[in-house]
């Protein structure tokens, strides 16, 4: 039946382009949150009245994410060829995608970290100094612990865009699901191609909401 359906589907490379798409998906997710948080974090406490205030920091470290985050993802890609081509070798291929993928998406995760660390009880970070907790414990033990399920949420909403990106660097030979879609459907006229890859992008999509709604869930203690 699914051969009627889609006569031009070749199952073999659909198989290979969904895991190139979720090896492209997890290993920048990954990235993206450690460096997100990173970046996160430092906006949060250099900023006016924080922990470690300092306005320079601060303005310097936002003006970098404002313009990472600003730029369209496939100009981005572009910009970086050069980069990706030093650090891979090639601008060709899932791994190479990785860096454009990276630098596009952390700036965005950490605007989604700084406000949700923004979004913590005041109370809760002056009970903890008036305990005598030092600053690196309060960052470690209780803005971080606070801000778990705003994180999650944000993980989830980073995840599903870079699932987008995927697709979008496929036009420039990245593989995954959105080189088979560009590839084999639009540019041979095999609209069955490109709408299999499409749904199995939106599976993936749902299936990411799904788990990023139930870890979110469980962590949220209100």
């Amino acid at each position: 039946m699914l051969h009627s359906l889609f006569p031009n589907a070749d199952w073999n490379e659909i198989w290979q382009a969904i895991l190139q798409t979720l090896y492209m998906t997890v290993i920048s997710v990954v990235a993206t949150v450690i460096l997100g948080i990173i970046l996160g974090l430092l906006l949060f406490v250099t900023a006016k009245g924080n922990m470690f205030e300092n306005k320079i920091i601060y303005k310097c470290v936002s003006t970098i994410v404002n313009i990472f985050r600003s730029i369209p993802f496939i100009i981005l890609i572009i910009l970086l060829i050069p980069i990706t081509t030093l650090l891979v070798g090639t601008m060709l291929g899932s791994t190479a995608a990785l860096p454009a993928l990276i630098v596009g998406s952390a700036p965005f995760y950490a605007r989604l970290v700084e406000i949700g660390l923004r979004e913590i009880d005041k109370g809760v970070i002056e009970a903890a100094q008036a305990m005598g907790a030092s600053k690196w414990q309060i960052i470690w033990k209780v803005l971080l612990p606070e801000s778990l399920p705003a994180l999650s949420s944000g993980i989830t909403v980073t995840a599903i865009a870079l699932v987008g990106f995927t697709a979008m660097a496929g036009v420039i030979g990245a593989g995954g699901l959105g080189t088979l879609a560009y590839n084999e459907g639009y540019e041979r006229g095999n609209n069955d191609v490109t709408i299999l890859s499409t749904i199995f992008i939106l599976i993936i999509v749902f299936i990411l909401q799904f788990i990023g709604d139930f870890i979110t869930k469980k962590l949220d203690k209100r």
